[in-house]
């Protein structure tokens, strides 16, 4: 572990007593996560998943509404191959760690920049999904979420929404969107009003996401880092693992919670402590 002037504390694998011990005591903690986390899961980031007859495509080419006018069906066959890719991955430790946490503390809140559902699947309840999911499909018109549809008929287009007839397509935030509304203001109020935040696999570039733990920081919340790799947040956190999601998240757990039964990487369902956003 390695000491700053300034006070924060980089460590590879020990967990500081100070930071176990401020997560231990926290009441209200609000968890950011971004593409670091699902990596660990064996899911490809947004570029690496163009691959085989995708590696002749540009990202930008396959996720814009502009994108989606000029070929609809092109960009919704890229997302049902990603779609079933996803379905595959399983949630890593680090995911049961942080459901681990939400069954533990009074308030919680995670903010997730991922699309693959695996916090949900790892027992987390508490989520805000901010760039939506790929589990879902909505109208490209109202925006309302559909569960069924019919294959479609023409073979170059997407299915179409049984209520109005317009293309479905993935409930994805694309370049050149804007963040749902609500789910932005529930992550922003929960980062003021939180006294711990942990930001966990992410570059902490992309914003309006990025500007949630200098909220918290603000506001004079205990700021934690779990990134293998530096980032512009690091100056400002007060604690920094330098170590993969994965390690770093359950031994948080274990170092906070001595003796829970937490272990292996898989967690019981612990002590009830509230396990949500109130």
């Amino acid at each position: 572990m390695a000491g700053h002037d300034d006070g924060r504390q980089e460590t590879g694998g020990t967990i500081p007593a100070a930071l176990a011990a401020a997560l231990a005591s926290a009441r209200r903690v609000v968890v950011l996560t971004g593409a670091g986390v699902s990596a660990e899961s064996g899911i490809p980031t947004f570029r690496d998943a163009l691959t085989g007859l995708w590696a002749r495509f540009d990202p930008l080419e396959l996720a814009t509404p502009a994108a989606f006018a000029r070929n609809p069906r092109l960009v919704w066959d890229w997302y049902a191959e990603r779609r079933a890719s996803v379905l595959a991955a399983q949630p890593n430790p680090g995911h049961a760690a942080l459901a681990a946490i939400e069954r533990r503390v009074p308030e919680f809140l995670l903010a997730t920049q991922n699309v693959d559902g695996l916090h949900a699947r790892a027992g987390s309840r508490a989520v805000v999904e901010l760039h939506g999911a790929l589990s879902r499909v909505r109208c490209s018109r109202d925006g309302e979420v559909v569960t069924r549809w019919d294959d479609p008929l023409a073979a170059d287009e997407p299915p179409r929404c049984p209520r109005c007839g317009a293309f479905l397509r993935p409930d994805i935030v694309w370049f050149d969107e804007m963040l749902p509304a609500g789910a932005i203001a529930r992550a922003e109020d929960a980062a003021r009003a939180c006294d711990f935040m942990l930001v966990a696999g992410t570059s902490a570039e992309v914003y309006p996401a990025a500007a949630l733990p200098l909220e918290a920081k603000a506001a004079g919340a205990t700021l934690v880092e779990v990134n293998p790799h530096a980032t512009p947040l690091t100056p400002l956190a007060d604690f920094a693992l330098r170590a993969k999601s994965g390690v770093a998240l359950p031994a948080l757990v274990a170092s906070a919670w001595p003796g829970a039964d937490y272990a292996g990487g898989v967690a019981s369902s612990g002590r009830d402590g509230g396990g949500g956003a109130k």
